[in-house]
């Protein structure tokens, strides 16, 4: 009698076994190497070689604040690269970028200040691309203008007229997927007066990526557009690692107790909101939706940031403690990768926090 299925079970001795299943439900046996079953029973490609060895930005290159009190130029230039690079150990996925990296480069301006933007595609690139950035007056907020075709560079010039803390992101027709692939990043645009001093400044990205395989399964994952379209992510990440930077990855970033730290998060989407939230501080002033022109909110612990927005929130340092950046929607950390950790060094404050009292 013919098998139909095959299952694999564990046998009362440990050992996996190959189990056939006929028509009449009568088992039998099956002589043939468990490994070649588990490969054949597998819907991904192996893992693909890679283009670049990190394809998280580092959280920690932020443009300097801005210190003059002049409009002035900037030239500044988007070079769109498609790589390939692990998501995490073992998974190889196809980036779109800006600079190899995500998300792309955080550029800072100044309000009044005039920028000479130039995207760049190479001309082994796939796919057609441009840029659209929230803190331009102009069609499409310059991605008509920056269409630009595999080996083509577009230029176009804008006046930043208004200050805050905008998203920039990639939109061709099928903006979701390229948004969702990595083509996204942050213009800052400070207002005249500048922004309050602070120690230190870290810059981070949220994005879902949505892939045939499921998270943490080995090899190379495609993209998959009906998850897409459902709203099914296989990973949610911030600069498109797991844990990119956590103790279980690159490791976390680095404050001593006592200083001030600034946290620039941008949602690049496409689909999902976030709750952001430090565990183990408050923002104690929150820029709700890149708004640096309102008063802050105070002591603000989780606060949504939609897809296509961007936040600025500043903690207080008062106690040594690992500060955990979350979605505060806990499944997208627990299962789909989603964490960030700040490591406080420094001299213990019973008066705030006490871990021993006894």
């Amino acid at each position: 009698m013919a098998i139909q299925e095959i299952d694999l079970r564990h046998a009362n001795d440990g050992e996996l076994r190959v189990v056939g299943v006929h028509e009449d439900g009568s088992e039998e046996l099956v002589d043939v190497a468990v490994g070649s079953v588990i490969e054949a029973t597998s819907s991904l490609d192996p893992a693909a070689a890679v283009d670049v060895e990190q394809i998280a930005a580092d959280p920690t290159d932020v443009p300097p604040p801005i210190d003059r009190d002049e409009p002035t130029e900037h030239d500044v230039t988007l070079r769109v690269e498609e790589v390939t690079a692990e998501i995490e150990p073992g998974v190889t996925f196809d980036f779109l970028t800006f600079e190899g990296q995500v998300p792309g480069p955080m550029i800072r301006v100044r309000e009044g200040d005039t920028v000479s933007l130039t995207v760049e595609s190479p001309s082994d690139s796939s796919l057609p691309h441009n840029v659209d950035l929230h803190a331009v007056y102009g069609t499409g907020g310059g991605s008509a203008a920056t269409m630009t075709p595999p080996g083509g560079a577009s230029d176009v010039e804008f006046r930043c007229e208004y200050s805050g803390a905008f998203i920039y992101h990639c939109a061709v027709p099928m903006l979701d997927y390229h948004i969702s692939a990595g083509m996204f990043g942050m213009i800052l645009v400070e207002p005249a007066e500048g922004l309050p001093p602070v120690d230190r400044e870290f810059y981070l990205g949220q994005h879902e990526v949505y892939t045939k395989g499921d998270a943490g399964e080995e090899g190379h994952h495609a993209f998959d557009f009906d998850a897409m379209v459902d709203e099914r992510p296989t990973y949610v990440l911030f600069n498109g690692e797991k844990q990119g930077y956590a103790s279980g990855n690159r490791g976390p970033l680095s404050a001593s107790v006592g200083e001030t730290a600034r946290v620039y998060m941008v949602n690049g989407g496409p689909n999902l909101t976030s709750s952001f939230h430090p565990i183990g501080n408050v923002w104690s002033e929150l820029y709700r939706s890149g708004d640096l022109v309102s008063d802050p909110a105070r002591n603000v612990e989780t606060t949504g940031v939609p897809p296509g927005c961007a936040v600025v929130g500043d903690m207080d340092l008062p106690v040594p403690e690992t500060i955990k950046f979350v979605d505060h929607a806990l499944s997208r950390v627990v299962h789909k990768g989603l964490l960030a950790e700040l490591e406080v060094t420094g001299p213990e404050n019973p008066d705030v926090f006490d871990p021993d009292p006894n």
